[in-house]
């Protein structure tokens, strides 16, 4: 059996919940490590509270994925089952909705009926759902794609001010962690553009600035905490 290519919907269903959970893993990571650096040197207290952050933000991202697109999923399956109902029941309403569809859009009365004709003829539910709602019959979105491509960032994200923080001497953690910090925010901005085909600066620019403040209020509670 051949392999079914993904969506473009599908597609953008995985980058968006790798970005999201690699940002939170990146930002939530840099947050508490940087707030309990400002209150205590004491290294195996920073990895054990930057190893617990980082896998309660991966689990908890990639559990709210997974929700969250179940829900879109079961509301796009009922809307498939209230079209069915209609289809049977008043064919002539959705042949109107699929023609006045293409009217809106420039169609002659004339030729926009004929093409829901044809349209109804082939496949009425998938063209009218497609028409009204906007997505696939039979192609929804994964709600385990979004979890494990969630779950993987967010671990992926949240290691580099982790690592930065128990590898380099006492004199290096608060910058190294900052860099390492500004660092990964560049690159989830950058991909997170380049997948989209947006500016790339913009991006980049949002994730380094809330990534600054995060880091910046984190540190100072903790040193008030001290």
């Amino acid at each position: 059996m051949a392999k079914q290519k993904l969506t473009l919907s599908e597609k953008l269903n995985i980058i968006r919940a790798g970005v999201l959970g690699a940002n939170d893993g990146i930002i939530g990571g840099a947050g508490v490590i940087l707030g309990v650096t400002g209150a205590t040197t004491n290294n195996t207290v920073i990895f054990v509270a930057g190893i617990a952050e980082m896998f309660a933000v991966a689990f908890s991202m990639a559990s709210g994925e997974f929700v969250s697109v179940s829900s879109q999923k079961d509301t796009e399956k009922a809307v498939v089952t209230q079209a069915k109902t209609l289809l049977a029941t008043q064919p002539a309403v959705i042949h109107d909705e699929i023609a006045a569809h293409y009217e809106a859009r420039g169609a002659e009365p004339q030729l926009a009926a004929r093409v829901a004709d044809d349209l109804m003829a082939k496949d009425a539910l998938g063209h009218y759902v497609q028409i009204k709602y906007g997505f696939i019959v039979e192609k929804y979105l994964s709600p385990a794609h979004a979890l494990i491509s969630s779950f993987i960032a967010s671990v992926s994200g949240g290691i580099w001010p982790l690592l930065a923080v128990v590898v380099l001497p006492e004199g290096w953690k608060v910058v190294g962690t900052v860099v390492a910090t500004l660092w990964a925010l560049f690159l989830t901005g950058w991909l997170s553009a380049w997948s989209g085909h947006a500016p790339k600066t913009p991006a980049i620019l949002r994730n380094v600035i809330t990534g600054l403040i995060t880091m910046a209020f984190t540190y100072w509670i903790g040193t008030l905490l001290k």
